[in-house]
């Protein structure tokens, strides 16, 4: 994997808009604004890509506008890094608009979540790292703070080109939903019961590879091909909302993996934390009759409740990163640095 070079004080950061549009509308505005604030109060410059604040309604009616915006931040040598405002559900439509060549000739920092997977499956694709975590609306602008366990984690993967190490659970998270457009909405933290073992045993290895159930329409004939080597020897991240992610869902997606060889040749599987005040336990147990008792897998490691995705707080992953996984003493590690 090719990793990007590390963001330094002063550095360009690029915002995009390649799903949900927006961050530009009158009433999301100002959360933007709040997001490049403390952006620049945290040592960096921020320009927006030239469509990215142009609206809901012509962002979702103009994929090529959006695509035109990715190549631009790449393309644009002055630009050291990639950030996604927000995820939504159609990123997908851009991808026939990417330039191959002009992202792999160009490899830089692009971070984002949710619908974000859609251009990181494609950039890994390409031999790139790349980086599941922050969007601007959702993480760095959330209105009473850039939590300080998110941001510390901004900073250690993006300015540092150490080791990244161990990833320990946040002290605190909520599970509130998000909100864009009022400024006085205050979300609920809760105390943090860490991660939780669902099955398996012992400490792996893999290199990182994941998102969300989305990874379910990418088949052979499409843009993106999933194949076993995407998924051979690979701790496997997932995450989703809980809107989708429903108990029928997490089993839909760990039948697919199933179905199409995949979770019989992952390493592991770490969870991340849902965005619900509901019980893991339902899940967990839907999980084990797939992965254990149908398939008889029952010493992959799966750990639940990483502080990733839709969530808050979050660490931020890098796609192709080798990591370890210890189910038995509940901890998780990053065996390298995602930048250079």
């Amino acid at each position: 994997m090719i990793k990007p070079g590390k963001l330094n004080e002063g550095d360009l950061i690029a915002t995009i808009s390649p799903s949900w549009g927006c961050a530009g509308d009158a009433d999301v505005k100002w959360k933007y604004d709040l997001g490049v604030r403390r952006l620049r109060e945290s040592g960096l410059d921020v320009v927006a890509a030239p469509n990215s604040l142009k609206g809901e309604t012509y962002l979702r009616d103009n994929p090529k506008a959006r695509a035109e915006d990715v190549m631009w931040a790449f393309e644009n040598t002055k630009v050291k890094g990639i950030l996604a405002n927000i995820g939504g559900n159609d990123s997908e439509k851009i991808l026939p608009f990417l330039s191959a060549d002009g992202i792999k000739n160009n490899p830089k920092i692009l971070c984002g979540y949710s619908d974000v997977m859609s251009l990181h499956l494609y950039c890994n694709q390409l031999g790139l790292t790349t980086f599941y975590g922050d969007n601007l609306l959702t993480t760095i602008a959330e209105v009473q703070h850039w939590h300080p366990y998110s941001m510390y984690w901004f900073q250690k993967v993006f300015f540092d080109n150490a080791v990244i190490g161990e990833i320990t659970p946040s002290p605190d998270w909520s599970p509130d939903e998000n909100n864009h457009t009022d400024m006085a909405y205050i979300k609920r933290y809760i105390k943090n019961s860490g991660y939780q073992k669902i099955q398996g045993n012992g400490i792996v290895r893999g290199e990182l590879f994941g998102g969300h159930g989305g990874m379910m329409d990418y088949e052979a004939d499409s843009l993106i091909s999933l194949q076993k080597q995407n998924f051979e020897n690979k701790i496997l991240f997932f995450e989703d909302i809980p809107e989708v992610c429903d108990i029928k869902y997490i089993g839909d997606f760990f039948e697919w993996l199933a179905n199409n060889g995949y979770l019989q040749i992952l390493n592991g599987i770490m969870i991340g934390k849902m965005q619900s005040y509901e019980s893991f336990e339902p899940y967990a147990k839907r999980i084990k009759e797939i992965v254990s008792d149908q398939y008889g897998l029952v010493h992959l490691p799966i750990m639940y409740g990483l502080n990733f995705g839709h969530s808050n707080p979050i660490f931020i992953l890098p796609y192709g990163a080798k990591a370890e996984l210890d189910v038995d003493n509940l901890k998780f590690s990053i065996m390298e640095s995602g930048v250079i």
